[in-house]
């Protein structure tokens, strides 16, 4: 009698697993199963036996944008254990008082109910700007600094917060603008703008320069110009530096003028109010810088190339 193989075992010499994407993928037929697949590899590295034996995985990982850093302990009010069967009166009296005593042993000072706020608002501009979690993270540090210097004082938690995240992602090289974050948060960008500066000065936070190149590319895109465009308005922005034009200029407004004169000298039918709403600035803005541009750069020689 011939025995049949059974069907898991079968489609278990099937199935492959990309360890790159952590996607099931069929051998005969590269259907991919399921995408969803959770890593078992460990996030941690040893170096020796002893090492490797000691480590062991125990929860999630700590983070700063966690106002207890994610060490804290909670118990729930579930009346079922982890099997799902109901458990008995006496130990969910037990689970009660402990539930009670947890409660009352944990900090409730005012500086953690600020934690606790700031970094509530925090993970909400995380996940509507797409934020990476290294930038979380350094925002969460710089506001964890600017608590303990008392910065906050005569700020508002979310002015403080938002300074914080566009200061991270200056760090970082993220493009989020300062307009960007203060949508977001609905603060004022006056008043993140007043924190930033407290922030780095007191901190003593180096932030790099602005790479204008990342808004003009950033506004091209939006507006779907072809490479071409990009480059002639990379060559107009680098003559704008060397005139020093540039200097305590917004960027965004800046790349959105010198997008706006390039657009008129390759008479691309895109308007002034179409590239401003592109690079969320106003047409005034784009109006005036791009005088102020005309006047001392030399745009024909952008149009003779172009």
């Amino acid at each position: 009698m011939i025995s049949k193989k059974p069907k898991a075992a079968f489609l278990s010499n099937l199935v492959v697993t990309d360890p790159d994407t952590g996607e099931l993928i069929r051998k005969d037929t590269g259907e991919v199963i399921s995408d969803n697949t959770i890593s078992q590899e460990k996030e941690w590295r040893s170096f020796d036996m002893e090492e490797g034996e000691n480590r062991a995985r125990v929860g999630t990982p700590t983070s700063l944008a966690y106002h207890d850093m994610g060490l804290s302990t909670k118990i729930g009010k579930e009346a079922t254990d982890a099997t799902g069967n109901v458990i008995d009166a006496a130990t969910r009296t037990r689970m009660g008082r402990l539930r009670m005593w947890n409660s009352r042993s944990q900090s409730h000072s005012a500086t953690e109910r600020n934690l606790q706020k700031a970094f509530s608002m925090l993970s909400r501009i995380k996940d509507r700007l797409g934020l990476p979690n290294h930038v979380t993270e350094k925002a969460a540090y710089t506001y964890r600094k600017a608590q303990e210097r008392g910065l906050i004082r005569g700020d508002t938690i979310g002015s403080v917060l938002a300074a914080s995240i566009y200061a991270a992602a200056r760090q970082s090289g993220v493009l989020r603008t300062l307009e960007d974050i203060s949508e977001v948060s609905d603060i004022k960008p006056g008043e993140v703008a007043r924190s930033y500066r407290r922030i780095i000065s007191e901190l003593d936070i180096k932030v790099p320069l602005i790479d204008l190149r990342k808004y003009i590319v950033k506004v091209a895109n939006n507006l779907n110009f072809d490479e071409k465009i990009k480059r002639k308005a990379l060559e107009l922005m680098e003559q704008a530096q060397k005139n020093n034009l540039v200097v305590g200029k917004d960027p965004i407004s800046m790349a959105a003028s010198i997008l706006y004169l390039v657009n008129l000298a390759e008479r691309k039918p895109r308007t002034q109010a179409e590239i401003a709403k592109a690079a969320g600035v106003t047409e005034v803005t784009v109006r005036n810088r791009s005088k102020e541009l005309r006047k001392k750069l030399d745009v024909s020689v952008v149009r003779s190339t172009l």
